[in-house]
């Protein structure tokens, strides 16, 4: 074993609340650009230092004070990553209060429960179909005294309202608020049944960012540079918490983008030019297949083929020398990756603004092949692990000494056990206080100062996490094998033309997968086949075409696994699944029970073509496509 990496230094106590980092900040740093705004999308950058933040905060906290918003009083934020959610998280902190986070395309059942279920006195929402959202359900919600509305000026007339208060009473406030007071209720994504509450303190939600910046704070930028980060991932999410409290805590310049589009995000990355990127794995792999995609659409598909495998095996020999396992890129391989990086890696990184040279994932595990290609073109992205009830990251890779395909080793102050049956175990600083108005389930996730997570993984001799799945994802066949969906759909979605997948196969002779394909994707791979014959003739070539690819793919995905866990059938589906289908979670999760619901007679048809099949003594596989399989229709 290599002596471990060098810890990380102590990060002091806190002892307050998660505002005064800003108070600090601007007393001492005053000039210091910390939000950067745009008065309309696509429009210039505009920095806002560290005492005009302040200064917002304090006119808006007034302006609750005013509308009788007090300690303990709990308040909905239901909107978009923009530059007014943070402005106004930090004035309800500010006085005490507890934000209570919901994605703004929540259905109106849900914005209700959580309204109901936190006991919510106000509700912010961006938008008129947020009034109407939140109108529908008031008559249920005795509580809800306020309905502010972000597009019709809510906090100019907040800021208005308050003019009279003196502001030594928000100083006031701001100064009893301790470290263990609740400081967000969030709602987890719900994937089965009703959403609960987290509740997350102060100091939960700064522990892990103060020790995040105290250990690889220094990587966010150049020397000499401030770090930049553009915020696009929802609030509504703790990792879209986390993210923001890195930026305002560690002094990070932070740009919002609440457009979550494609061309909007690209833009914006090209605008803002971060410095370190933070995201989730989908759009990792969303970025590489657009890489994939231009290249091809130039003619340059080889050569991309090319490049992107000498990044892999560059970065696999890196990692092999600083984890003692070898002696590094051999002289070939060197000139290769030096030819690369003149010629196509520079280019690449363009699409992440070209300063970004490191990156964060989290909220699923990432996929080591897609970690080597990203570190062999010059960004390592650092894979993280973390939940709604430990207030974001409870891991991180130790600085020189990253292992892809882990998720790295616990924080500082944090520890991390795997139980008997693969499940791990987490204490620390940052676990969540217990969920809200619901005792027994606090009981059964916070088993003797241990949270239970429901995740499963395992720890290697050094120390080293790799997550491999969720307990109650397991699917088990009727021959009683039991298989982890993660690695499977992982290695699918690596393919270009598939976008999401969800291994099923409980209480069924096999395992099977639901693939849904990238529409951007597909439309290019059909305009790079060969027109020809009448136009039936040539849709059912693309199909039979289109149907060999994916089952490479499948082929490709069960190379990882035995055979008894390999998946033997698959029906590709005509639409993917969305957040307002109801079959993901806002923070884009599987709802993997819902799918299969939805899907009950495609997922029966899947098997019983299957059945038909072997019983006239077909092949078992790689099929799992019937007549009636079309994605053309």
């Amino acid at each position: 074993m290599r002596d471990p990496a060098p810890a990380p230094p102590a990060v002091s106590p806190l002892t307050g609340g998660l505002a005064d980092s800003l108070f600090e900040t601007a007393a001492h740093h005053p000039t210091l650009p910390m939000l950067a705004r745009r008065s309309a999308p696509g429009a210039g950058w505009e920095k806002v230092t560290a005492v005009e933040f302040r200064d917002e905060v304090v006119d808006l906290a007034k302006g609750l004070i005013a509308s009788g918003i007090s300690p303990g009083h709990r308040v909905a934020v239901m909107a978009r990553t923009r530059y007014e959610w943070t402005v106004l998280g930090y004035a309800l902190w500010t006085v005490g209060a507890e934000v209570v986070p919901v994605h703004p395309t929540s259905s109106r059942e849900q914005v209700e429960w959580i309204l109901r279920d936190a006991g919510c006195v106000g509700v912010v929402v961006e938008d008129e179909q947020g009034v109407m959202t939140v109108g529908s359900v008031c008559a249920g919600l005795p509580l809800l005294r306020h309905v502010w509305q972000l597009d019709a000026g809510a906090l100019r007339e907040l800021a208005g309202r308050g003019a009279a208060v003196p502001p030594a009473t928000v100083d006031s406030l701001r100064r009893i608020v301790l470290p263990d007071s609740t400081a967000v209720v969030a709602y987890t994504s719900g994937t089965t049944g009703h959403a609960m509450g987290c509740a997350l303190s102060h100091r939960a939600l700064a522990s892990p960012c103060d020790t995040l910046l105290a250990g690889w704070g220094h990587t966010a930028a150049p020397p000499g540079e401030q770090g930049s980060v553009l915020a696009f991932l929802p609030f509504s999410h703790v990792y879209g918490l986390m993210i923001q409290g890195l930026c305002v805590r560690g002094g990070l310049l932070m740009g919002h983008e609440p457009d979550l589009s494609e061309e909007a995000l690209s833009a914006a990355l090209r605008s803002f030019r971060p410095t370190h990127f933070y995201a989730v794995p989908s759009v990792f792999e969303k970025i590489y297949k657009n890489m994939l995609r231009t290249a091809q659409r130039s003619g340059r598909g080889a050569l991309f083929e090319r490049a992107a495998g000498t990044a892999r095996d560059f970065a696999a020999a890196q990692e092999r020398q600083r984890t003692g396992r070898g002696s590094g890129p051999g002289l070939d391989l060197r000139l290769q990756h030096a030819v690369y990086e003149r010629t196509v890696y520079r280019r690449l990184r363009e699409a992440l603004g070209g300063r970004v040279r490191r990156a964060t994932s989290g909220g699923s595990p990432f996929s080591r092949e897609l970690s080597l290609f990203y570190e062999g073109i010059g960004v390592y992205v650092h894979d993280g692990y973390g939940l709604t009830e430990t207030a974001g990251g409870v891991t991180m890779q130790p600085l020189g000494r990253e292992k892809s395909g882990t998720v790295g080793r616990a924080l500082p102050g944090t520890e991390i056990q795997v139980a008997e049956d693969g499940e791990i175990l987490v204490r620390g600083p940052s676990v969540f206080q217990g969920y809200v108005n619901d005792a027994a389930a606090t009981r059964g996730a916070l088993r003797g100062g241990w949270l239970a997570t429901g995740d499963l993984g395992h720890l290697d001799s050094e120390g080293y996490l790799t997550i491999t799945g969720r307990k109650k994802d397991i699917v088990i066949t009727s021959g009683g094998k039991s298989v982890a969906p993660a690695a499977l759909e992982q290695r699918l979605r690596m393919h270009p033309l598939v976008h999401q997948a969800v291994v099923v196969g409980d209480n069924r002779p096999c395992v099977g997968a639901l693939i849904t394909l990238d529409p951007v994707f597909l439309a290019h791979w059909r305009g790079s086949l060969m027109p020809q014959g009448d136009a039936s003739l040539r849709e059912a070539r693309e199909e039979n075409a289109l149907r060999e690819e994916i089952a490479r793919a499948v082929a490709a995905a069960n190379s990882a696994v035995s055979r008894s866990e390999s998946i033997r059938v698959f029906r590709i589906l005509p639409e993917p699944f969305d957040v307002a289908g109801g079959l993901l979670t806002p923070s884009m999760k599987l709802r993997r029970d819902a799918i299969v619901r939805h899907y009950a007679a495609e997922i029966d048809a899947m098997y019983t073509a299957r059945s038909r099949s072997r019983h006239r003594g077909a092949p078992e596989e790689p099929a799992g496509w019937d007549d009636s399989d079309s994605v053309f229709r």
